[in-house]
């Protein structure tokens, strides 16, 4: 029997097996494609309401000591400010979120005014919330702007232009590409997302083919047959890597039907089919990776429960690159397309920004991505052909 042969045979029996289980089916197939679309357009709508509702809604500050400064009371109040009397203790409203800004404005404010000297004005917020974090930027860019106008009227007071105060024009050139700001926000979940799903996407069914026969059994009377371990191996996770792409391409032709339907999601990124052609190109290698790594660690388990403990902390591995970077910003450099993850996560940010990916930095990760798997597939190939593999418990 041929290599080729045996591969089919075997790619062909452990996807009938899972097929016949129409729950796993639903779960591999489509749970994965509808929820992650579903879940990020939720987040995109929930986050933009909330910009909205904070930055037009009028906004509730409390003021100590309003009766210092009624000319900024009166122009606060016209800038959408409701003033409200301030808490009587101020840090355990701010703890208990009551209140995410305080104004305090000093006592002394009235005599340093009519002196033409700094006036102090507290703003009093907790820096770790993030619910406070619009508010209080709203009340700062309003103190500042009112400060500017002041400035100025008391420049022009005394005969002096207020542009005298501002030797320099100071301008500002964005040179982020459109696709780059739309890609700003899905940049942060798209890539551990889909990086997750591509990795973990066969997890089942080679767990089931490799540590659930050996659980069930089964697995002594396959390899018994004069089937090379080699023609085994890749015909497990053949079906497996199969299973995985499916279920990834499903995933991104509904990232495709969700930018057409919703517009928050066509507002943050431009889905084409060759934006997907390109992402299932960047994830093909890391659908490899994994299934390989599972193949060998379920061949190493007694048991499918054992085999599932490691999903623990591989569900974590994709998520390494997002804290790094965020934590460490670096600059794209041709040795991070060799760093499985990491390489991942560059190309896909390049993609959603609209950047073109070099010919070396595809040669260089896909060289590496596939060098790695085909380690891992030797790696369990081995495995398969120790006598262990076949007794059970």
């Amino acid at each position: 029997m041929s290599s080729l042969k045996t591969l089919m045979i075997v790619m062909r029996k452990e996807l009938k097996d899972l097929f016949r289980d129409r729950r796993t089916v639903f779960l591999s197939l489509a749970l994965g494609p509808i929820l992650i679309p579903v879940m990020l357009v939720g987040i995109f709508t929930l986050t933009e309401n909330r910009i909205r509702d904070l930055t037009e809604k009028p906004l509730e500050l409390p003021v100590i000591g309003k009766d210092n400064a009624p000319n900024l009371i009166a122009w606060l109040q016209g800038q959408n400010v409701t003033i409200k009397a301030p808490p009587t203790d101020i840090a355990a409203a701010i703890a208990e979120q009551k209140d995410d800004v305080i104004l305090r404005i000093g006592d002394d404010y009235a005599e340093k005014w009519r002196r033409s000297e700094p006036a102090p004005v507290e703003v009093i917020s907790d820096s770790t919330r993030q619910n406070a974090e619009v508010p209080v930027k709203r009340v700062q860019a309003l103190l500042k702007a009112y400060s500017g106008q002041v400035a100025a009227l008391r420049l022009l007071a005394r005969g002096i232009s207020p542009s005298a105060a501002a030797p320099l024009q100071v301008g500002e050139t964005d040179m982020a590409s459109d696709a780059a700001k739309r890609g700003q926000l899905v940049g942060i979940l798209l890539p551990y997302l889909l990086i997750l799903s591509a990795f973990m996407g066969g997890a089942y069914l080679i767990m089931d083919a490799t540590a659930g026969e050996r659980e069930r059994q089964s697995m002594e009377p396959l390899l018994a047959t004069p089937a090379a371990r080699g023609a085994i191996v890749s015909g497990k996770v053949a079906a497996a890597c199969a299973v995985a792409l499916l279920s990834l391409a499903f995933t991104l032709l509904m990232f495709k039907a969700t930018a057409v339907i919703s517009p928050t999601v066509g507002r943050q990124m431009s889905v084409s089919f060759m934006t997907i052609a390109m992402l299932l190109l960047i994830l093909m290698p890391m659908v490899f990776i994994g299934t390989t790594l599972l193949t060998y660690l379920s061949a190493t388990a007694k048991s499918m429960k054992e085999a599932q403990s490691h999903m623990s902390y591989l569900m974590l591995l994709p998520m390494l690159p997002s804290i790094i970077l965020m934590v460490n910003p670096v600059k794209t450099q041709l040795w991070q397309f060799a760093v499985p993850f990491l390489a991942q996560n560059q190309l896909i940010l390049k993609v959603v920004r609209g950047e073109a990916i070099a010919p070396v930095q595809w040669a260089t990760y896909l060289g590496a991505s596939f060098s790695l798997a085909a380690l891992m597939w030797l790696l369990a190939v081995r495995r398969y052909r120790g006598e262990q593999l076949a007794i059970s418990g």
